[in-house]
């Protein structure tokens, strides 16, 4: 079993800076990817970005440049820098863990709101 827990959200100004953090607990070894996801009411959950326990990152289209993933070498905590932020990075953002085996973790989320 694996828990994870987010934390790092909140209320920006446009332009502004946010850091997300994503703590794990539990099977940390059986973990490969770690993965931020971010989902507005109506829409689907989104990926926005991804990195591996071999460090290989992906992100949507929208937030290359302007969001860094990244993990720590104890491989149990992932952030997520936000910069240069917008209003449509408004959304609940999710911490998802995927083990070695495909079992997927969710962490409960955090509000990120972004003001014009």
């Amino acid at each position: 079993q694996v828990q994870l827990v987010e934390s790092g959200g909140g209320l920006v100004q446009a332009g502004g800076s946010l850091r997300l953090s994503c703590v794990a607990s539990g099977a940390i070894f059986s973990i490969n990817f770690m993965g931020w996801y971010r989902q507005v009411p109506g829409k689907q959950r989104e990926l926005v970005a991804e990195i591996s326990r071999g460090g290989s990152t992906s992100y949507v289209d929208s937030v290359k440049g302007r969001f860094t993933i990244s993990r720590d070498s104890a491989e149990s905590t992932v952030y997520l820098q936000m910069n240069s932020l917008k209003p449509e990075d408004t959304a609940i953002y999710y911490c998802k863990a995927i083990t070695y085996g495909r079992t997927v973790y969710w962490g409960q989320g955090t509000q990120v709101t972004v003001s014009s």
